[in-house]
């Protein structure tokens, strides 16, 4: 009986190590050197580790990042999938888009490949050969177009293989209404909640990682107000250098829904 118990322990203890080594390999991903200081600094508003882990990210995963920017989880996401035997594709508005120079770099960040998503473009990858899908605060954007998130969810959908995760993340209305289709960036869950049901998916969890309490979503500016980006004048006029930046810098990054979709099996 002792032995047998022996035997069953050494198992689960066999079993568990490739779960250990994989957080650590996350762990090693969001503090690394390689990551620019602009980007780290705001980890303590993105919560870069825990996100990905409420998400799904796993080792040997074919992760789809829509719209990645400057970068920031491309940074985490192309390391973790090349030390993990994964794949990192970022979807870009243009065929002939690229992230900024430094990601060229395959010794770091693997051989990044490249797709195109924006409101006519085709199919993101195979049907069925993705295992997560992240889009973050991005879909407010879309919204603006009749019809743009709407070909989003689908696309996602397609893409992703049965059981894959929808990964979302965007500046969050709650609890007061969306106003019109979102200009101010702040959108309502229970919006894109209708939105990805309607594709397909389930949602399977929502956290509050990245909420922010403080976040009273009535900016002059709309969140663009907050940091990061903390405009100081409507769009196309130039910076106002009398704008006071105090309250909002106070209030940091805004509050953001944070929602785990799956695709059925």
């Amino acid at each position: 009986m002792i032995l047998r118990a022996m035997l069953i322990g050494a198992a689960l203890t066999v079993l568990s190590l490739p779960a250990v080594a994989a957080d650590a390999k996350l762990t090693a991903a969001v503090a690394a050197t390689s990551r620019a200081p602009a980007n780290t600094v705001r980890d303590g508003a993105r919560h870069p580790a825990a996100s990905l882990s409420f998400w799904g990210l796993k080792p040997g995963q074919t992760v789809i990042e829509i719209a990645p920017a400057g970068g920031y989880w491309t940074e985490i996401l192309a390391p973790y999938a090349k030390q993990t035997g994964g794949h990192y594709i970022a979807a870009e508005g243009k065929a002939d888009q690229k992230l900024p120079a430094k990601f060229a770099d395959a010794a770091v960040y693997g051989a990044i490949a490249y797709t195109v998503f924006n409101k006519a473009s085709g199919p993101l990858e195979p049907a069925n050969s993705a295992d997560l899908v992240l889009t973050a605060r991005n879909i407010h954007d879309w919204m603006w177009t009749p019809g743009y998130a709407e070909k989003g969810m689908a696309d996602f959908y397609a893409v992703l293989k049965p059981g894959g995760i929808l990964a979302v993340e965007d500046h969050r209305a709650d609890p007061r209404p969306q106003i019109g289709d979102a200009r101010d960036g702040y959108v309502a869950t229970a919006n894109i909640v209708a939105m990805a049901k309607k594709a397909g998916f389930v949602l399977e969890a929502s956290s509050e990682i990245n909420a922010n309490p403080k976040d009273t979503k009535d900016h002059p500016f709309g969140v663009w107000t907050l940091p990061p980006t903390r405009q100081s004048a409507p769009d196309g006029k130039p910076d106002n250098p009398a704008f006071g930046h105090a309250k909002y810098d106070a209030i940091g990054e805004s509050d953001r829904m944070t929602l785990r979709f799956r695709k059925p099996t």
